[in-house]
């Protein structure tokens, strides 16, 4: 029986080639691809994808599971699809700006962010009400050319935000790569997904 998996292109593509090393695949479709975006593995079918979509593959069954970013799923409410975390792409939503910036400061702020309703959440939770502009490309810019007060996005080391002179004011949730499933898979091919995590958990990384 055939799986066929939605992988995230790029960073996500390369450490899941590293898991799929350690159980003895082997990946050499893959590192002699070119510009193919589907690619045949014994046992399984990857269709390489833009992060975004893999849900949109997921949810409309034409793939059976997706290895995607938990921050896609938290801002496309996709949660309930998970069904292990892979503990790779390791990063964390923060809250960051120049300095000075307070958080508490009385009225309305503005916020830049590739993740709009992630966004929108977190200051609901502190009550405040907040202006969202959702910025496709350097986030890092908005405040440093005062199109924001602030911005919401994901860091892995904080590299970027320090040679830019932005300061984290809060660390929000974790990120890292999630499987998901669709949900007429897992009735249909029940077994091959649970072997397939079970294979996936010997390999996963501690932390």
């Amino acid at each position: 029986m055939i799986l066929k998996i939605a992988l995230t292109k790029g960073r996500v593509e390369e450490q899941f080639m590293e898991l799929l090393e350690k159980l003895q695949i082997d990946i050499t479709p893959f590192r002699n691809k070119q510009r193919k975006l589907i690619i045949d593995l014994p046992g399984y079918q990857f269709i390489l994808a833009k992060g975004p979509d893999v849900m949109t593959f997921v949810n409309r069954g034409v793939v059976d599971l997706g290895i995607v970013g938990s921050d896609l799923l938290m801002e496309q409410g996709n949660e309930k699809n998970e069904l292990m975390d892979l503990k790779i792409g390791q990063c964390q939503f923060i809250l960051a700006s120049v300095a000075g910036f307070d958080v508490n400061a009385p009225g309305r702020k503005t916020i830049g962010t590739k993740y709009p309703r992630v966004a929108a959440r977190y200051f609901d939770r502190l009550g405040q009400d907040v202006e969202i502009i959702k910025i496709e490309g350097s986030v890092e810019l908005a405040p440093l050319i005062q199109l924001t007060d602030a911005i919401i996005d994901i860091t892995e080391t904080g590299t970027t935000l320090r040679e830019n002179n932005l300061v984290v004011y809060d660390r929000l949730t974790k990120v890292s790569t999630r499987l998901v499933a669709n949900t007429m898979a897992l009735r249909h091919k029940k077994t091959a997904i649970l072997n397939f995590m079970h294979e996936l958990s010997s390999v996963i990384p501690e932390s």
